[in-house]
Formats: C-alpha cells, sequence, structure tokens
C-alpha cells in the first residue's frame, strides 16, 4: 500500500472541496426555493437600492473589499453575481484542502462524523471573520431558525467533503481490495 503524501491529500480534499461546494450550494438552491413557495404573502413591488453593494451578498463584499482595499480598484457592481459565485466556490474549495490535510493526517479513516465536526467548523469560522468585518451580527442577535438554516449549508458542506474526501481516498480502496470476500 502506498503511504498518503500530504500533497496528496490536499488535492483530494480540493477535489472534495468542490464536490461539497456544489452539495451546498444544492442545498442552498433547494431551500430558497421551498422557502419562497411557502410564502403565504405576496410581496409588493422591489423599490431599487442607490448602493447595489448594499444589497450584495457576504462572499460579494468581501471580493469588493479585497479588490479595492488590497487593489486599489473600484469594483463594479455588475460584477456582484460573478463574485459571489468566485468568493464562494473558492472559499469552499480552499476549506476543502484542510481537510485533506487533517484527513490525511489521522490515522483511522474519517467518516460522516468527521464532516458534521468539519461543516460545524466552518459554520463557525464564518461568524469568526465576517462579524469583525461588519458583515454578518453576532449570531445571537439572529433568529434560532435563520441560524439552523446556515448551520444546515454548512453541515451539508461538512458531509459533501467528507464523504467526497473517502470516494477519492486511494488508501481506502487499497485497504478495501486487500480485504478477503468471505
Amino acid at each position: 500500500m502506498k503511504p498518503r503524501t500530504p500533497l496528496g491529500s490536499v488535492a483530494r480534499g480540493l477535489a472534495a472541496g468542490v464536490i461539497g461546494t456544489l452539495c451546498m450550494t444544492a442545498w442552498q438552491e433547494l431551500s430558497s426555493k421551498l422557502q419562497a413557495e411557502a410564502q403565504d404573502s405576496v410581496s409588493g413591488p422591489e423599490t431599487p437600492t442607490k448602493d447595489p453593494w448594499t444589497e450584495a451578498s457576504a462572499p460579494a463584499q468581501v471580493a469588493k473589499r479585497i479588490g479595492e482595499g488590497v487593489f486599489q480598484k473600484k469594483v463594479s457592481p455588475d460584477l456582484i453575481p460573478l463574485l459571489t459565485n468566485l468568493m464562494h466556490w473558492g472559499y469552499g474549495t480552499g476549506w476543502g484542502s484542510v481537510y485533506g490535510l487533517a484527513a490525511g493526517s489521522a490515522r483511522k479513516p474519517q467518516g460522516l462524523r468527521s464532516g458534521a465536526a468539519f461543516g460545524s467548523i466552518v459554520w463557525v469560522m464564518s461568524y469568526v471573520q465576517l462579524v469583525p468585518m461588519g458583515l454578518y451580527r453576532p449570531p445571537w442577535k439572529y433568529p434560532p431558525k435563520d441560524l439552523a438554516m446556515d448551520l444546515s449549508y454548512h453541515l451539508v458542506y461538512g458531509f459533501g467533503v467528507a464523504s467526497a474526501y473517502r470516494v477519492l481516498n486511494p488508501r481506502r480502496e487499497a485497504t478495501e481490495s486487500q480485504t478477503p470476500n468471505n
């Protein structure tokens, strides 16, 4: 059996991060559609805001701060959808590499519990990072159902990353192929 390398674990983690982000995105889209269908009242006509950045997602706002703060470039509101996707997918993929390093360093194969723990850690880290930036309020200022929904997104992400990493792990396949059939 070939030993795991840190680089191989990171690569599998990155791939697992993409798959976990895909799972999270699908759950966000599905839950958004279900919530929209469940709304009883019809909202009135939308009034456009003067600054579209005030309604932009946290990922887009982080990208705007990077573009304007680090690169000293004005970021057009036309880029909000693109920046939202780039940051969302980049963040999820990047965290996958962290999972890969942790799982690759573990002595035992990681299961779904590690995915739940990992998704919870990523969820907590979003508040640790975004509250000081002023893009999120502290968690105790959100209604419990909003926190639960946000946590559910991250749990789905964590399960997706853990499952994908396990499937992509050649050590697991080598171990399973060496098991005699009874």
